[in-house]
């Protein structure tokens, strides 16, 4: 495994392959008003869904982010007056920017929800028009709704787990040897959260699956060297596969009822194990670690960042009845723009990213020391001894 420190490839590619299928599932939602049931029927609830699934992949970066952000944190020497002000830039200023582009398209491209399907993806999630208010508040990250830029929904978790970083971890040290029981909880809260509509129990316990992976990683390394468990690898693939998409699947015979909540907690452990795999699994992790899927993952934020506004604008652009040109646009145009929001504004906001944690360890450092040095005598009390 391809890895410096604590970097883990394969991660990497399965990042961006995440993003990607985010990417596809939007555009599918432009496409849906057009396509006929059985047509519908054949995208979702077929294997092929497993392009689409853009809800279950966030659940896959989820856990990701559980188990990449709290590596660095399980080891020694871990600086938290570094993490904390390099992590909030590292979000902030992309999801910014992002936002900012994305308010100019909405001001330079004029949008009639009215000329959209009648409760269509265009017209329900999609701003009209941004005050700079509205723009403002979202920046923030703190809102529920994120019409501007309607991917930012997940971002608002990506903060809170952030913040929360040093109580998932506390909680996967202490529960290292009952991992498995903690996991299953995670898992159990997550049903409770969907079935109650409770969203921080819905989305903050994937995270936690994240970050037991973390807490565990030699002894999940050392496991799948054993040749049994190796031989069983494959199968669970297709078991992971299959639980992430479970929920979809079944929906025509589930919608409404509990056994619908109790899918959408399943494709949490189907997103953990993947996430599993592609750390464990030799037939996993080459493709992942293959150049194409790097470079992916290497834009996969950017990439998620920038495309839901640029399928929203050729929609409105080309008009409904266009659909299927904005879809062809919108997939390479996304891409490409996420290769230039990398290189303009991701790349470099890491840069500053950390050089302000560094910045704020060193100075809370200084100051630490200048608080807990002992006081030098005066020159009048230095003369009088």
């Amino acid at each position: 495994m391809t890895q410096n420190r604590i970097r883990i490839t394969s991660l990497d590619g399965l990042r961006g392959l995440a993003a990607v299928i985010v990417l596809l599932h939007h555009t599918s939602l432009v496409a849906r008003p057009w396509l006929d049931p059985a047509g519908w029927a054949v995208l979702t609830q077929s294997p092929l869904t497993l392009l689409l699934a853009g809800s279950e992949a966030v659940l896959v970066f989820f856990v990701l982010s559980g188990a990449v952000v709290a590596l660095p944190a399980l080891r020694p020497g871990f600086s938290w007056s570094r993490y904390y002000p390099a992590r909030l830039v590292r979000l902030h200023v992309p999801v910014i920017v992002a936002l900012g582009a994305a308010t100019l398209l909405i001001r330079l491209i004029r949008r009639d929800p009215s000329t959209m399907p009648q409760g269509s993806w265009m017209q329900d999630a999609q701003a009209a028009n941004a005050s700079a208010g509205d723009l403002l508040s979202q920046m923030s990250l703190l809102r529920a709704g994120y019409p501007i830029d309607n991917v930012l929904w997940s971002l608002r978790w990506e903060l809170f787990f952030s913040l929360l970083l040093p109580v998932f971890v506390w909680v996967a040290l202490r529960v290292r040897r009952a991992a498995l029981p903690m996991a299953a909880l995670a898992v159990l809260a997550m049903f409770v959260g969907r079935s109650t509509g409770t969203a921080a129990l819905t989305y903050l316990p994937v995270f936690l699956l994240g970050t037991l992976i973390a807490a565990r990683m030699p002894g999940i390394r050392a496991l799948a060297e054993r040749p049994r468990v190796r031989r069983l690898l494959p199968g669970i693939a297709l078991l992971a596969a299959v639980m992430l998409i479970a929920g979809r699947l079944a929906e025509p015979l589930t919608r409404g009822t509990i056994a619908d909540d109790l899918l959408w907690a399943l494709s949490g452990v189907g997103a953990a194990l993947l996430v599993l795999l592609a750390i464990a699994w030799p037939g996993g992790r080459r493709p992942l670690e293959a150049r194409p899927m790097q470079w992916l993952g290497r834009v996969s934020f950017s990439l998620y960042l920038v495309h839901a506004p640029i399928l929203a604008t050729l929609g409105y652009l080309l008009g409904a009845e266009r659909w299927w040109l904005a879809c062809l646009i919108g997939v390479p145009l996304s891409i490409g723009a996420a290769a230039a929001f990398h290189a303009i504004v991701e790349a470099p906001a890491q840069q500053v990213a950390r050089r302000f944690g560094d910045g704020c360890a060193a100075a809370l450092g200084a100051l630490r020391e200048r608080v807990t040095a002992p006081a030098r005598p005066s020159p009048v009390e230095a003369g009088s001894r």
